[in-house]
């Protein structure tokens, strides 16, 4: 069986996630321990207990995911679940958490890289007022008009009738008043802080890429994907090159997801809160296997922890 593993973006979080993870398995408790000591605040009380203001903030949630996706991908290997890991792979957010598995870094590395990155766009967003909406039915093709007609951009393509538009929020708003008078099934404004994968996250780009110049990285150990392109890529400087444009630019979640299977692989892992990935898998490929992991009670049967 070919398995690949698909970490969480932002969205995902929720007050209580990984808290049973910390509860009940000693590694998990260590990671959580060690991320509080190298961030310096306390992820694990806004993780476990919120408030939800706090944990949804960019500069909390991303770290938040990251450390709890590394949680779930050593239990996993620990129980003996992934003997035949052929690719990782991760929404937004999530890609980064993948780079850390592929080898790319170490996890004290990714953690002060994911730190860095909610910290910036923390910043971008109060330097702007975003906005974003998602968009249900229709084609790309009509979602691109509607983007350039509004003035605003294409945040994600997570899956067959499903994407995202970004930018100011005023003009956001005029999108959802067109979308609905369109073909599109539904349209979904977001809850979110800001204009995330849009042109207004430009401050925290530049300043990312001038944080990860003198990072040194290296070339992962297994297939992993980006989502600029949505294909694999090896070589450390494209990485970077590549985590810096994913800042403003468009998640081609979709084409990741469908590479991923073209590899041949089967059975895939969600490894994080909620189940966004596994929905998204069904709408791609109908024929696809997703196991969420958040919580103790979701991991396989294995050796013990």
């Amino acid at each position: 069986m070919r398995t690949g593993l698909l970490f969480s973006g932002q969205g995902a979080q929720h007050v209580g996630m990984a808290k049973s993870l910390y509860d009940q398995a000693p590694q998990a408790a260590r990671i959580f321990d060690q991320a509080n000591a190298i961030l310096g605040y306390d992820l694990k009380t806004a993780c476990f207990e919120g408030p939800e203001e706090t944990l949804t903030r960019t500069n909390y949630c991303q770290p938040a995911l990251y450390v709890h996706g590394v949680c779930v991908y050593e239990l996993l290997k620990e129980r003996g679940c992934l003997e035949d890991l052929h690719c990782v792979l991760g929404l937004s957010l999530g890609e980064l958490t993948a780079l850390a598995i592929a080898g790319v870094y170490d996890f004290e590395t990714g953690l002060r890289i994911v730190a860095e990155r909610g910290r910036l766009m923390e910043e971008a967003c109060a330097q702007s007022e975003g906005g974003m909406a998602c968009l249900i039915g229709g084609t790309p093709e009509e979602a691109k008009t509607l983007a350039q007609d509004c003035d605003v951009d294409l945040a994600n393509f997570n899956s067959p009738g499903q994407i995202v538009l970004s930018g100011d929020k005023a003009k956001i708003d005029t999108a959802v008043e067109k979308a609905e008078a369109l073909s599109f099934k539904r349209v979904v404004p977001l809850n979110v802080a800001g204009a995330y994968h849009s042109r207004l996250m430009e401050p925290a780009r530049e300043a990312f890429a001038s944080f990860l110049s003198d990072i040194p990285f290296a070339a992962p150990t297994i297939t992993v994907f980006t989502n600029t392109t949505g294909l694999a890529i090896q070589e450390p400087e494209a990485i970077k090159a590549a985590l810096t444009k994913q800042v403003v630019s468009s998640v081609l979640w979709e084409d990741c997801f469908r590479n991923a299977r073209a590899l041949g692989v089967d059975t895939f892992y969600e490894c994080g809160p909620g189940k966004v990935l596994a929905g998204l898998a069904r709408r791609t490929e109908k024929s696809s296997t997703v196991i969420p992991v958040s919580e103790y009670t979701d991991l396989p049967e294995g050796v013990s922890t």
